[in-house]
């Protein structure tokens, strides 16, 4: 298995495709708006003829490679590109005024990656031993999981429960268009034959992701971006090298135990590691006025994600954001279904996704490192030129998957629908959730019943399902505790 792990990953292909998705991923997290998400959504058509092993590693560069650029713009303009860095902007932009961009990227590159090999290496140990747990999962079990994964829309519904939860009915409700699976009769179709399918995610995703960003692009598109790409000196002095091997490893491990809680993302793992390391700090005074401990918690914690996010995805997949969902459509596309049966079925391509994992992190460092001042002038590309760009792939894309130009109109829908969100400042993420962890509780729910002869008790009969039946307690009473604080810090604050 090592051999045919290492031939693999060590296949020429494989190792261009994660090259350019590292590349693409760092231009994308560089510029603002772009999210790691719509970076994702974007590439993923690219990847319907390839292989399994080829177009999910291109992904997953795209992945690693946003969230480490994302402290580009936000060392040199104080405008993180990501949501991942906007706890490193506190510090990173003193370094910039001081005229030290260039040891405040060597930083981050240094800490992103080694946050981001940490995660790693807890994925490829943990994930074999919970497939092993999941292995031992039946329709019940599938069933209270799906409800812990949409409970996970309480989580990321941004400010607003109740348009989380709104928009998260919406997807389950979308999830529902098309034939049912076990009656096998069409529901919700209008007599429109491409809905007999259902709503195909793939053009939800780009249109929710995408395209609602290029139409808020359209708003933005006269603006312009000035920045100094006259960066020297990327390579951290020596007293930055100890600080780097003395904390990132253990905000590298905060921030994938982060990742691995369904709802919990780059953003708030990065404030968690900025707030930590000032606890720590014997100077805490000092943060917020450009010190090396204030970037480089926030990128260790926010890289250690990337890795820790894919554990619940592989292992059960349910996906604990909006990036696992897209990663689940690529699998599935490919014919594979995230979860237990992956690592029975396809070992080899799930043991090649932990070591390619490794070879991006390292193509991350190196092209942080020694391409630095080509991603920055990326930064001085006009909107009116990116904008169009963008419009023109999210159509190529939502039509390349299955010619059809339905999927175009599903798409620009959405699109709109995603843009109208923004404006609104509800998360789009719960739509997807629902739209793909739906059919998943149906089907199970079903069977369960059909198995248990209609008793409900068969949902709780189990130590599996009772566990699930607390975590889903806890994962909706944190957000509501955690509103209650905020009010009440507001308060306050009034």
């Amino acid at each position: 298995m090592v051999m045919d792990v290492l031939a693999a990953v060590l296949d020429l292909q494989l190792l261009f495709f994660i090259f350019i998705g590292v590349a693409s991923g760092i231009f994308i997290g560089c510029l603002p708006g772009l999210t790691s998400t719509m970076g994702v959504a974007l590439v993923l058509p690219l990847t319907f003829g390839m292989d399994a092993d080829v177009g999910i590693m291109l992904l997953l560069g795209v992945y690693f490679g946003a969230v480490y650029g994302g402290s580009i713009s936000a060392i040199l303009l104080r405008t993180p590109g990501t949501p991942a860095a906007a706890a490193t902007v506190l510090d990173g932009y003193e370094f910039s005024r001081r005229g030290e961009a260039g040891r405040a990227l060597g930083l981050s590159t240094l800490s992103s990656f080694t946050g981001g090999i940490v995660s790693c290496i807890i994925l490829m140990l943990i994930s074999p031993q919970l497939a092993k747990v999941a292995l031992k999962f039946s329709s019940p079990e599938f069933f209270m999981l799906a409800v812990f994964g949409l409970t996970v829309i309480a989580s990321v519904s941004g400010k607003s429960l109740a348009k989380g939860l709104i928009c998260g009915a919406f997807g389950f409700l979308l999830s529902c268009v098309g034939i049912d699976g076990m009656a096998g009769f069409p529901r919700f179709t209008f007599g429109q034959i491409d809905l007999y399918s259902g709503v195909n995610y793939i053009p939800v995703m780009i249109g929710l992701f995408a395209m609602s960003q290029a139409f808020q692009g359209i708003e933005e598109i006269m603006s312009e971006t000035k920045v100094d790409s006259n960066v020297k000196h990327v390579i951290p002095p020596k007293s930055d090298w100890k600080l780097i091997a003395k904390l990132a490893p253990i905000f590298g491990m905060i921030g994938t135990f982060i990742g691995i809680v369904p709802g919990a993302g780059t953003d708030i793992a990065a404030f968690v590691s900025y707030g930590q390391v000032k606890n720590m700090s014997r100077h805490p005074e000092k943060f917020g006025t450009g010190i090396p401990e204030g970037i480089i918690a926030p990128e260790a914690g926010n890289n250690g994600v990337t890795g820790g996010a894919l554990i619940p995805m592989l292992t059960l997949g349910v996906p604990g954001d909006s990036v696992a969902a897209i990663m689940i459509g690529a699998l599935t596309i490919q014919g594979l279904q995230p979860g237990p049966m992956l690592f029975k079925e396809n070992a080899l391509l799930v043991y090649t996704i932990f070591a390619g994992a490794f070879v991006a992190n390292c193509c991350m460092a190196f092209l942080g490192l020694s391409c630095i001042r080509v991603f920055i002038k990326v930064l001085s590309v006009p909107k009116q030129i990116l904008t169009p760009v963008i419009m023109v792939l999210c159509v190529i894309g939502s039509y390349a998957m299955a010619n059809s130009v339905f999927d175009v109109w599903i798409m620009l829908v959405f699109g709109i629908i995603g843009y109208f969100l923004q404006k609104l400042e509800a998360s789009a993420s719960p739509i997807i959730l629902g739209l793909i962890l739906g059919p998943m509780a149906e089907t199970h729910f079903k069977r369960a019943l059909l198995m248990a002869e209609g008793s409900y008790g068969t949902f709780f009969s189990s130590p599996i399902c009772i566990g699930f039946t607390v975590l889903v307690i806890i994962s909706l009473s944190i957000p509501i505790m955690q509103a209650k604080a905020r009010k009440k810090a507001e308060h306050k604050a009034a």
